[in-house]
């Protein structure tokens, strides 16, 4: 009888000992490292590292480089660095998702709402510019939602078509090139601007580096 109790004993330990390891087994985390197609031919960075949470749930960080003091006649130096959230339907890395967005950046543009030809005045009383001469020159912080579709091209590649658009906070100063000036100079420090619209998108090619 006690080689029997003692046999059951081992094998229950056994078996429990064998439940716990298969609890806390867990498939290794996905890693990809991605970079956006639509915008390296015209020498902007925009790349990213997405890392499996959960079966359904990733975290991408990720960089956006335009160096462009000038482009297409516009000032398009812009800097920023981001964080998406994402919730797979299926499962990560595969097919639609949503997800939420913060970033924050630096830059130097001429926003879109001051292009075209012709002059510009910020007051009835300010001096008058050429329009293709004021920029503006400041950081902005953004919160928005994402939508995408993820799908594999091999073993190790994947393709991520993705779009997101929310609320851009803008701090900036107005100046106008080539003049020592600003064109807001009405004893501010600071422009202040609060927009919704689209603010990131395009095709990233990842890499499955695990």
């Amino acid at each position: 009888m006690k080689k029997l109790i003692l046999a059951l004993s081992i094998s229950l330990a056994s078996f429990v000992s064998g439940q716990i390891q298969d609890t806390v087994t867990v498939a290794p985390k996905k890693l990809y490292i991605k970079a956006n197609a639509l915008f390296l031919p015209v020498g902007i960075l925009n790349a990213g590292l997405e890392y499996q949470l959960n079966k359904k749930m990733t975290i991408q960080g990720e960089i956006f480089i335009s160096p462009w003091k000038s482009f297409a006649g516009k000032d398009a130096q812009v800097y920023m660095i981001g964080v998406d959230g994402r919730y797979y339907f299926k499962e990560a890395f595969k097919h639609w998702y949503v997800g939420a967005n913060l970033s924050a950046a630096r830059f130097i543009i001429q926003k879109y709402n001051y292009w075209g030809d012709g002059i510009y005045q910020y007051t009835p009383t300010s001096p008058i510019y050429n329009r293709a001469d004021v920029y503006q020159d400041g950081y902005a912080i953004m919160l928005g939602a994402i939508v995408g579709y993820q799908f594999q091209l091999s073993e190790k590649w994947n393709m991520d078509l993705f779009f997101g658009a929310g609320t851009i906070q803008s701090f900036y100063k107005g100046h106008v090139h080539g003049l020592d000036v600003r064109y807001d100079d009405d004893g501010r420090d600071w422009n202040k601007s609060g927009e919704f619209l689209p603010y990131k998108g395009g095709i990233m090619i990842s890499y499955k580096l695990r």
